[in-house]
């Protein structure tokens, strides 16, 4: 069993903006990453993944993204910065240590890891950030379904699926994004509750991540008050609207039924459908966590601004609207680490 001054679980973004803190303000941090190296689900995103957020805007602390300030990181790019910035954060990184279960012993959490290690510390920041657990919604006969069912947490490229036809579930900018690419192989239908929104990039000239930085709406704490975050709109300069207004990918409301591989829709005609793609989000993956009374029955955090509101010494860092707009993203995560942190160590201090 080994002591330590704080753990973190999870080593992408929001992990090691949390070590950053911690380090701040005086604490030698231990980060267990279940993964190969410190770079989070980046990895594991489809390929041509393309941030909205210019490079200006996709910093953690301490250290500039390299690009132009105005330039739009590609997913690869955002992977080499994670592994750039791990390895000049001091802080004891052991990626390859999945945490199987935390439970508290007194004042201290015990952590075991899946090679059996035990570790011991009077703080744990969960920092698996919001997109662990890639969410499967209820819908009309999915598990009927007989062609190939994905969630867009599985898709990469677009090749393997030339001249399917293929159903994008989702309204969102992982879907919009992943249809208008697959429709340049193949047939593509976006199928929504409601109708997709766009929000333009560029605002009077300026990207609108300048304008929700300058307003001070990006970071105002305000996240304890959405209890049913809003859909999010599409993020676009003109293409993606272009695509769907010319039917490249189409637009239908949601199927009613699925019979075989036949989508049935609300019009009651049929259709066959070779692929189902779920760009339907993610849930945060806290397992670990079950049995401490941290978590509600659908394993969602009980917590205020990322403090645990049932379990003292627990924080999380990069839950989606946590405390801010900006919360689950890469110049979000720093705000948040540095308010959690001063908290939980002025707790147990």
């Amino acid at each position: 069993m080994t002591d330590v001054d704080a753990l973190v679980i999870g080593g992408g973004q929001s992990g090691l903006a949390a070590a950053h803190a911690l380090r701040k303000v005086g604490r030698a941090p231990v980060l267990l990453e279940a993964g190969p190296e410190p770079v989070g689900s980046w990895p594991s995103y489809y390929d041509s993944l393309t941030l909205f957020s210019p490079a200006r805007y996709s910093t953690l602390p301490g250290m500039a993204f390299p690009a132009d300030p105005w330039h739009y990181p590609h997913r690869d790019e955002v992977i080499d910065y994670l592994r750039r910035y791990a390895k000049n954060l001091d802080a004891d990184i052991r990626t390859d240590h999945r945490v199987e279960r935390i439970r508290r012993d007194g004042p201290c959490f015990v952590a075991h890891v899946h090679d059996g290690q035990v570790l011991t510390a009077p703080v744990v920041i969960a920092a698996t950030g919001a997109f662990g657990r890639p969410y499967r919604p209820d819908l009309p006969g999915l598990d009927t379904f007989t062609g190939t069912v994905l969630h867009a947490a599985d898709y990469r490229e677009p090749s393997k699926y030339a001249g399917q036809r293929v159903v994008v579930v989702g309204a969102a900018n992982s879907a919009v994004q992943i249809g208008a690419e697959l429709a340049e192989h193949a047939q593509v239908t976006l199928t929504t509750r409601h109708p997709i929104k766009f929000a333009p990039q560029l605002l009077l000239g300026r990207d609108v991540h300048f304008w929700s930085v300058v307003s001070g709406f990006d970071h105002l704490p305000i996240g304890h008050l959405v209890r049913n975050p809003p859909p999010m709109p599409v993020n676009d300069d003109g293409r993606y609207r272009r695509a769907v207004e010319a039917g490249n990918p189409d637009q239908r409301r949601m199927f009613t039924a699925i019979d075989g591989t036949q989508l049935i829709w609300s019009d009651g005609t049929r259709e066959h459908v070779d692929t189902l793609i779920l760009a339907t989000g993610y849930r945060p993956e806290l397992s670990y966590l079950d049995g401490t009374g941290a978590l509600t029955a659908d394993g969602l955090p009980r917590h205020k601004r990322g403090l645990s509101t049932t379990v003292p010494g627990l924080g999380y860092v990069g839950l989606e609207w946590q405390r801010s707009f900006a919360s689950a993203t890469l110049r979000g995560v720093g705000r948040d680490a540095r308010y959690v942190t001063a908290r939980l160590i002025r707790a147990c201090t």
